[in-house]
């Protein structure tokens, strides 16, 4: 279906019996971003997690520790969260310790007996040290990457050396859209067959429009984001203006926080735009629906952009939404659902003024309707069952086989890599030493409501 990401053939949904037949999967999913932080890599990870225990699998979230949230937690559905005792050094992220993380972690797949481990987001350090522990343990590693990088800056050389260290020995990769597959792939070097394309979802059921359409006599605008460069919140300080200065009959409304926020308020100031610029700060979660529907046009401003969950969930309350044409953006969306600008103020500006006049013409609760068919998480677990099931059936190697792969990578690097992966091997076999795997006790799987009522005892009863 052109104009929005399409999916693998070989992924299709196939409501069939051979599916409802499948293994059950022990998934451990790994990555330094997760609630109560919130994001777009954040919301994956939960509605994922909670859409495979209802098709049965067992689901844990291993994350670091968020202030006073430390420990074992458990949330709906019967998600367990490890919160390790790692607090965040930069950015969310743990500090990199290549080898220290490792016998918490095999404690934790010991215990729960995991059989995937699923790590998410290039940036979380703790993703990549757990898939590499993984890997030396001999189980199941898949990665998801959610966002899109370059090449020519020291911080993007840097991470895309630490990515195709990851990735040359995973057994599969997703990335949510076609562009960042072919980032992902240009990045790593790892091979395309590996790599699917498997897009986010939107919880419509959280998402809905107003019960009635708002009038056009006041037309709002609203930008959700974390107000950061990569975002585009310099793009708002230049665009904003102009807007307001063209259509005096627009308000906007911006929602979120970060370092960027200082410029728009001296923008807000400078203009004396006070009564047409609201800003909200940091929007929790649980409110940006209630945000979402006093608009009609939703703003994307972002600068590089894999997929944007944030525009399906502003699609999903019937806004019309207004974004500029970057990474995996064009293919979200309908043509007729999205306005895509070039990041560069005077066509933003243009996008805005033909997005205004598009108002008339929709319909919040037919869009509503046609993202519910779009877009499902459910469809999204589906499609991860189908790539946890090639996982099982990539055929196990030994130490060798894996450090020829790591010496592709790199003159030096390649050398280094095996190096890494030699001392991460010697460190297992010397925990297995002092405290074998059939001395950790193992926990007991919990039974939910839904799991239940499936086992023939229950239906005998």
């Amino acid at each position: 279906m052109p104009g929005y990401a399409s999916l693998d053939p070989d992924l299709a949904f196939v409501r069939s019996k051979e599916m409802e037949d499948r293994p059950k999967h022990r998934i451990l999913m790994v990555s330094d971003f997760f609630y109560p932080n919130f994001g777009g890599v954040e919301s994956h990870i939960y509605y994922l997690s909670q859409c495979l225990l209802n098709l049965g699998h067992k689901v844990v979230v291993m994350t670091h520790a968020y202030g006073d949230r430390s420990g074992v937690r458990y949330m709906t559905g019967g998600l367990k969260v490890y919160y390790l005792p790692w607090r965040p050094f930069l950015m969310q992220n743990t500090l990199p310790t290549l080898h220290v993380t490792l016998p918490i972690v095999r404690t934790v797949l010991v215990r729960e007996r995991i059989t995937v481990v699923h790590g998410h987001q290039a940036f979380s350090t703790l993703c990549h040290e757990a898939l590499m522990h993984a890997r030396t343990m001999g189980f199941r590693a898949v990665f998801t990457d959610h966002s899109l990088y370059g090449f020519a800056d020291v911080g993007s050389i840097h991470m895309n050396k630490v990515l195709q260290f990851t990735l040359a020995d995973v057994d599969h990769a997703i990335c949510v859209s076609h562009t960042s597959k072919e980032n992902t792939v240009l990045r790593s070097g790892v091979p395309p067959e590996k790599v699917s394309v498997i897009p986010n979802a939107v919880d419509t059921s959280m998402f809905r429009p107003a019960p009635e359409r708002l009038g056009c006599e006041e037309v709002v605008i609203v930008v959700i984001s974390r107000l950061v460069y990569r975002k585009g919140a310099d793009l708002l300080v230049e665009v904003i203006p102009e807007v307001c200065r063209l259509c005096p009959n627009v308000r906007f409304i911006v929602g979120g926080d970060g370092p960027k926020r200082v410029r728009l308020e001296e923008m807000r100031e400078k203009h004396s735009l006070q009564d047409r610029v609201d800003m909200l700060g940091a929007v929790p979660h649980a409110q940006v629906r209630s945000v979402l529907i006093s608009g009609h046009i939703f703003l994307n401003s972002s600068l590089t952009e894999a997929f944007c969950i944030a525009i399906l969930e502003a699609a999903s309350c019937g806004l019309l939404t207004v974004s500029t044409r970057v990474g995996g953006v064009p293919e979200v969306l309908p043509d007729d659902m999205v306005v895509l600008a070039e990041p560069v103020p005077s066509d933003m500006v243009k996008a805005v003024r033909k997005a205004i006049h598009m108002l008339p013409k929709i319909d919040p609760h037919v869009m509503h309707l046609r993202m519910k068919d779009l877009y499902s998480w459910h469809d999204v677990a589906r499609r991860t069952e189908v790539v946890y099931d090639r996982t099982l059936r990539c055929p196990n190697e030994n130490i060798l086989q894996r450090l020829s792969r790591y010496l592709v990578c790199g003159t030096w690097a390649g050398k280094l890599f095996c190096l890494v992966m030699i001392v991460d091997f010697l460190f297992w076999h010397l925990l297995q030493f002092f405290k074998p795997s059939e001395d950790i006790e193992v926990v007991p799987d919990v039974v939910l409501p839904h799991q239940m009522e499936e086992m023939p005892e229950a239906k005998s009863e």
